[in-house]
């Protein structure tokens, strides 16, 4: 298993701030990073001991989760920039991330003969007026049967840890939408190569208390027990 998180973080590095510098309310949104994301993909990690791959640069500088020439690779401030920066910001922040992520799935699937990548997301409950209908969604190809059966166990086995949670299945994107796992299903094929997005609605990340830690440990137990593993719990 391999685990990654594109969208950790709101930062922007110090030659581009002035860039933002009217921006501190967008970078602090949704548009600027998935909040969350980072920590579940952290106990994730912990869980399955598995190699975990994050960047917490804001996704409007670059966002990590976009091929190159993708409308949406940078925010407009970037895309109306000089054409040497966006190469900069790329080969700075862009290409280090995408080659370590391929070099730790391409040996996984040497040491172990296939490889499960997860990919750590949140989203805003509501997005341009239209409220989104679930708690958390599970992103796959539909085309690939190894990811078809990882979600649907997945899915049945996070409605017996939380039965009131409503999970949907690629919403409240579709899995084959432009994105990392997607570029992975063009080079590797699905007998060793599984890429499942997990997105958690962010209404319940920022709920006070034990609620975010308590779905955590809930989302992580779901995954043992859809990959028939052994849990053991986490902490924090």
């Amino acid at each position: 298993m391999v685990i990654t998180c594109e969208h950790g973080g709101n930062r922007i590095p110090e030659s581009y701030r002035y860039l933002f510098h009217n921006d501190q309310a967008l970078l602090d949104s949704h548009r600027g990073f998935d909040p969350g994301a980072l920590s579940m993909a952290k106990a994730l990690a912990t869980e399955f001991a598995a190699p975990l791959v994050t960047s917490t640069v804001s996704r409007l500088l670059v966002d990590l989760n976009r091929s190159i020439g993708h409308p949406h690779l940078h925010a407009e401030v970037i895309r109306n920039a000089p054409a040497e920066m966006r190469r900069k910001i790329l080969e700075q922040c862009y290409q280090p991330y995408r080659e370590q992520t391929e070099r730790l799935v391409r040996q996984a699937i040497v040491d172990h003969g296939q490889v499960i990548h997860l990919s750590s997301h949140s989203f805003t409950p509501e997005l341009d007026g239209k409220v989104r209908n679930a708690d958390i969604g599970l992103l796959y190809d539909p085309g690939r049967q190894g990811e078809v059966d990882l979600c649907e166990r997945w899915k049945v086995a996070l409605k017996t840890c939380a039965p009131e949670l409503r999970v949907r299945r690629n919403y409240p994107y579709s899995g084959k939408d432009d994105g990392l796992t997607t570029w992975f299903r063009r080079q590797i094929p699905a007998a060793t190569y599984i890429g499942i997005e997990l997105e958690i609605n962010q209404q319940h990340i920022i709920q006070t208390g034990r609620h975010w830690t308590v779905l955590r440990k809930m989302i992580v137990e779901s995954l043992c027990r859809a990959l028939g593993s052994r849990y053991s719990g986490i902490s924090g």
